[in-house]
């Protein structure tokens, strides 16, 4: 009943740039945090960024300074700008989205959706 598609990855030189974006569709009342989470081959997933529905961003140490998280509310849209990009940030990223369904109404409880996962691989 919702689904998050991601798009936007792909291969790039170091130093380069690459922008994310998060698409949520469905039953959708409400979009509460949104963020990315990225998994190298063999490692955990890892957190990127998150960014509140009021706007409040966090980012990961490893890029600071590199990334940029926004979110598009009234298309409930999600975006990583990538910038700086080193070949240790090449991973499978994946959106996710803590979504109040229209369902879900009167509680007004929300659940995580996660996208699919975008391939970004960074060479040297």
């Amino acid at each position: 009943q919702v689904q998050l598609v991601e798009s936007g990855g792909g291969l790039v030189q170091a130093g380069g740039s690459l922008r994310l974006s998060c698409t949520a569709s469905g039953d959708i009342l409400r979009i509460n945090k949104m963020g990315w989470y990225c998994q190298a081959p063999g490692k955990q997933r890892e957190l990127v960024a998150i960014i509140t529905s009021s706007g409040t961003t966090i980012y990961a140490d490893s890029v600071k300074g590199r990334f940029t998280i926004s979110r598009d509310n009234a298309n409930n849209t999600l975006y990583l700008q990538m910038n700086s990009l080193k070949p240790d940030d090449t991973a499978v990223y994946y959106c996710y989205a803590n979504i109040v369904r229209r369902a879900d109404w009167a509680t007004s409880r929300d659940y995580s959706h996660w996208g699919q996962g975008t391939q970004v691989t960074v060479s040297s």
